[in-house]
């Protein structure tokens, strides 16, 4: 079972990093917003590189055409991060990563529509079980009880999710063709040129780039590249996991993700209440933890038919 505590120790990783990121945004980016976040994310995957070169030194032997492909799934890695981050600036980490457990139900209608396959009815059940765990948190009650709607988290991870299943089979495609070390490399170094496209071209990103760094520079620096790092583990943990069990199996791990960030946004909100809060009453926790059920039962039940 070693495999399978490997694939545990992502999901865990990335619960940290989502919370991490709701801290980013609030504390010292509330004013300057996603896309200085996003600028020091990008231009910080460059940790990444040196890393993958010591694992293959081979990464440059690349096909043009999986260079290409590669420079497109950056491009979508920071449409993820902006939609993400624009959800998450309005809303709970805890309630919009549930949102992405509709990733493989948006591959699977892709490979529908674009490849032609085929769906089988324990397919369909599966992802109608994860829309209807998502569609739970897609309402909130404000302060007179009444129902809202989260337009605002709904329209932005549903792209999220989207993208994210439109650069999977791009990554996967060129993995498959290449490795998965050239592939991260590749994307990793896109991150890199559209970081710094965004500090040259954008004149307001950089004025709250610079900004920040003077201001701010030890504890902004410090959050991100530890975020950056867990990131980093994680991939590199699930990379291991997969060496040890199908990648299906493996799979099956993500949706603890969703529980992970749950439980540690709880933790936090409970004993650090004066730096992290979330809404933690009865009827606000019983929804969550509904969802997280209902789409971890869903994505299971996908994952175990494809």
């Amino acid at each position: 079972m070693t495999w399978f505590l490997l694939a545990l120790v992502a999901p865990f990783l990335y619960a940290i990093t989502n919370h991490v990121d709701k801290a980013l945004l609030s504390k010292y980016f509330k004013e300057s917003g996603v896309g200085t976040l996003i600028l020091f994310s990008s231009l910080l995957s460059v940790i990444a590189i040196p890393f993958i070169l010591i694992a293959d030194s081979s990464v440059l032997s690349v096909s043009m055409s999986g260079i290409f492909l590669l420079c497109i799934v950056g491009l979508l890695d920071v449409a993820i991060l902006w939609f993400y981050l624009m959800a998450l600036q309005g809303d709970e980490p805890s309630i919009i990563i549930i949102f992405y457990q509709l990733v493989p139900v948006f591959a699977l209608i892709l490979g529908y529509i674009i490849l032609g396959e085929s769906l089988a009815i324990e397919q369909l059940i599966a992802m109608a079980i994860i829309i209807l765990g998502t569609t739970l948190v897609s309402f909130e009650f404000d302060d007179m009880n009444n129902i809202k709607l989260r337009k605002h988290t709904i329209i932005f991870m549903t792209m999220a999710a989207l993208a994210w299943a439109i650069e999977s089979v791009l990554f996967k495609f060129v993995a498959l063709d290449e490795n998965v070390w050239r592939s991260l490399f590749w994307e990793h170094l896109m991150l890199v040129f559209i970081g710094m496209f965004l500090l040259i071209a954008m004149r307001k990103y950089r004025s709250h780039f610079i900004a920040a760094i003077k201001y701010n520079s030890t504890p902004i620096l410090s959050l991100n590249v530890a975020n950056e790092s867990l990131y980093m583990v994680g991939n590199i943990t699930v990379a291991f996991a997969v060496m040890l069990a199908p990648v299906a199996l493996v799979l099956l791990a993500e949706p603890f993700q969703a529980f992970f960030v749950f439980i540690l946004g709880v933790f936090l909100t409970y004993f650090f209440p004066q730096i992290y809060n979330e809404k933690s009453s009865w009827r606000d926790l019983t929804q969550k933890l509904a969802a997280i059920i209902i789409t971890g039962v869903g994505t299971y039940l996908l994952l175990s038919v494809t």
